[in-house]
Parts: C-alpha cells; sequence; structure tokens
C-alpha cells in the first residue's frame, strides 16, 4: 500500500531533517568561533568573555590578531544543509584548562572538524590526538589568516602525522561557503569511516 499524506499535510513537512551533531575543535585563537559563526542559520551562542590579564603569558592568540575575548564554555550554531539533513554545530574552548568539558561536547558527535593555525602547529596537537583516540572521525581545516598559510598542506599534515585518509584542507572561517565547503568533507570522511568498519 503506498503512503498517501492527508491533503492539507504538505509532504515535505511529513519527515524534519536528520539532526547531525559537529563539533568544531581546535587550539586557543584558531578561528572556531568565527567558523561557527560565519555558517550558522541562527544567531550563533557564544560564550565569549573578555580576556584578563590573568592570562597574559598562558592564553597566547598568536601576533595576526587582535582577539580581546575567549570562548569559556562553547559556541553553538546551526545550518540545514538540504531538506534531509541539519548540522548542529559545537564549538569547543581552545585552552587545555577546559578539556574537562570536551567529552560531553563530542559526546553523540559524527565528526569534528579540526581548526589550524599553521603559524601555531603545536596549538592543534591535543585535538588531533583526542579525535584519533576515541576514533570520531575528523578533518584538519587550515585556516587562511589574511589569505596566507605559513606551510603548505602537505607540510602540515607531515607535521601532524595524521592519516592519509584525513583531509586536510585549507579553509577561511571568515567565509559562508568556505566552511559549507569544510563541513560537506567531513560529512565525507564520516561516511568514508562509517563503510570502513561495516565493511
Amino acid at each position: 500500500m503506498d503512503f498517501v499524506p492527508y491533503p492539507d499535510q504538505p509532504v515535505s513537512s511529513a519527515i524534519p531533517p536528520v539532526p547531525v551533531k559537529i563539533v568544531i575543535a581546535g587550539g586557543f585563537g584558531v578561528g572556531k568561533t568565527t567558523t561557527v559563526g560565519s555558517i550558522s542559520e541562527i544567531e550563533p551562542l557564544t560564550t565569549e568573555a573578555e580576556m584578563t590579564d590573568a592570562a597574559l603569558g598562558i592564553d597566547d592568540p598568536g601576533a595576526r590578531t587582535d582577539k580581546h575575548t575567549t570562548t569559556v564554555a562553547m559556541d553553538f550554531g546551526c545550518v540545514t544543509i538540504d531538506r534531509t539533513l541539519k548540522l548542529y554545530l559545537f564549538g569547543t574552548p581552545g585552552q587545555s584548562r577546559f578539556g574537562f568539558m570536551w567529552d560531553d561536547l563530542v559526546r553523540g558527535a559524527l565528526g569534528a572538524v579540526v581548526v589550524v593555525d599553521s603559524g601555531r602547529l603545536d596549538d592543534c596537537y591535543p585535538a588531533v590526538d583526542y579525535f584519533e583516540q576515541i576514533k570520531v572521525p575528523f578533518i584538519v581545516a587550515v585556516n587562511a589568516f589574511d589569505g596566507f598559510l605559513q606551510h603548505d598542506l602537505n607540510e602540515v599534515r607531515w607535521a601532524l602525522a595524521v592519516k592519509d585518509q584525513v583531509p586536510v584542507l585549507r579553509f577561511d572561517a571568515r567565509d559562508r561557503l568556505s566552511v559549507r565547503d569544510t563541513l560537506l568533507a567531513l560529512l565525507d570522511r564520516a561516511l568514508e569511516q562509517a563503510i570502513g568498519f561495516v565493511g
């Protein structure tokens, strides 16, 4: 028997999009909040706080930034990919002292984007190690601050020692289309990993 919707009920409203949790992770000041904000179709929820003198010498946002705030809990936004899929984006705090929150933020995630500043590769090692250890699919997205990378993508891959199947991409956290393409690459990676586990 074929499914026939009621006359006043459109077919498109019968099936809501599948909710998918994605984590945006990385070191301090690499562009996680910007990534969530540039693609979210809602006003993103941020937990930004002013950086204080107590953080001087501990939190280093790098030389190419005028960063004066920091995420102290998480960022949240969402984007509908199509009628069947809606991504819920959870940005992690970048400082190691907030690492205790990562397990809760990552629980139930389909995958993660590890945002990297190519001038401060050391800051992303903990995120890469974390996702490798818990076996959550991830990609490495190298943020092109001012359109510039200090190392090419092959050098970044070598320095991070990520497997060949892990995409290492250049992107611009400020550009909606660039972030969209990065999220689509993550979805492809998660599907490939799922098929690999099944097959």
